[in-house]
């Protein structure tokens, strides 16, 4: 099915169903709202899947892997073999975000999406869209149809999981340059100057991120993005890892499953599919904000609040994985927590 067709059957959230997960929130002995915005994840999530009766005991991380083009500007201080090399480490489950998920009680799913020269692996999935993206600098990353299949394949990941029983989904992605692709999708979307969206990455030295700057500065001035049309800024600033989990996130809504956002270039790819689909948004949640200089920008337009403030920066999915033992703790308190009724205790009402 066409892209916009899927984008068209995504609908709004259930606020009958968020009504009745606050309402179960304020009867727990404590005092209303205390815990802040993991009260307000839970009773997000209820209103995505439509019942108060919160569930996401099942669980996976999609780490998507590629490679992009514009790493022959100088960028990064490493070169694209690096994401091959982590990718193998992730299917033998040795990486962060592999040792964090296991005490999280999450899989791990590993994907390549375009890593270069990559001959394949056992425990990567293959849902290659080409084998990395084009220099951006110079032209498009890649087609306006690569784009879409990419998101495609995102959404579809989602699906796949769903239909598999996850209950709870969190993006990752590993590729070389990648902070580069993010700042300029983020540059373009939201209209602000290169400087103002884009850090040093793995640790880029003064000269590495004029670099960047000057990469992503070129890229916009040849390509011309339409900053309206998202699809069209993806395609020719974006990765194959970007287009991927932008359809993660569309997916998710789709299937009505919570998707935590990761860092800064998760949170680039959530605004492209808030673009999309505004109604894509009830799926979102962050997990926490990038120590990138744009982490907390894109948040924002996202009109999301970060669980965590940790100036992380390792991607993997790391940071949306450290958040799923706060929903934990958090719905430990929501099913098992006693009420004023029970504790005898007059409830608390707003003053």
């Amino acid at each position: 099915m066409e892209l916009c067709k899927l984008i068209e059957q995504i609908e709004p959230p259930d606020e009958a169903a968020r009504a009745a997960a606050q309402a179960r929130w304020d009867a727990c002995a404590k005092p209303l709202g205390s815990l802040g915005l993991l009260e307000a994840a839970i009773c997000d999530i209820a209103a995505l899947t439509g019942s108060a009766d919160v569930d996401i005991s099942a669980r996976a991380v999609i780490v998507l892997c590629a490679d992009n083009g514009v790493v022959a500007r100088g960028v990064t201080q490493t070169g694209s073999s690096v994401t091959a090399a982590v990718a193998r480490q992730l299917a033998l489950r040795r990486t962060s975000v592999c040792r964090m998920a296991a005490l999280a009680r999450c899989r791990v799913v590993p994907v390549d999406m375009g890593i270069r020269d990559f001959p394949g692996c056992e425990g990567v999935l293959d849902r290659r869209i080409g084998n990395g993206t084009a220099d951006l600098t110079q032209g498009a990353a890649m087609t306006r149809a690569q784009a879409e299949a990419a998101i495609l394949t995102g959404l579809e990941l989602a699906r796949e999981e769903a239909a598999h029983g996850a209950r709870l989904l969190a993006t990752g992605e590993m590729g070389i340059g990648n902070t580069t692709t993010s700042s300029a999708v983020a540059s373009a979307l939201l209209g602000v100057e290169p400087e103002t969206v884009t850090g040093r990455g793995a640790g880029l030295s003064d000269e590495g991120l004029a670099r960047k700057v000057a990469a992503i500065r070129d890229g916009i001035y040849v390509n011309q993005p339409d900053r309206n049309d998202a699809l069209d800024v993806l395609a020719k600033l974006g990765g194959f890892d970007l287009a991927g989990m932008c359809g993660l996130f569309l997916g998710s809504a789709l299937c009505r499953v919570p998707v935590l956002i990761d860092g800064f270039p998760s949170a680039v790819a959530a605004l492209c599919a808030a673009r999309l689909c505004p109604n894509a948004r009830k799926a979102m949640l962050a997990s926490h904000v990038s120590a990138e200089p744009a982490g907390a920008m894109v948040l924002r337009a996202l009109g999301k609040k970060p669980l965590i403030t940790a100036e992380m920066r390792l991607g993997e999915g790391t940071g949306a994985v450290a958040a799923m033992p706060l929903l934990d703790m958090a719905l430990a308190v929501y099913r098992e927590g006693y009420t004023f009724t029970e504790g005898g205790i007059e409830p608390y009402t707003p003053q």
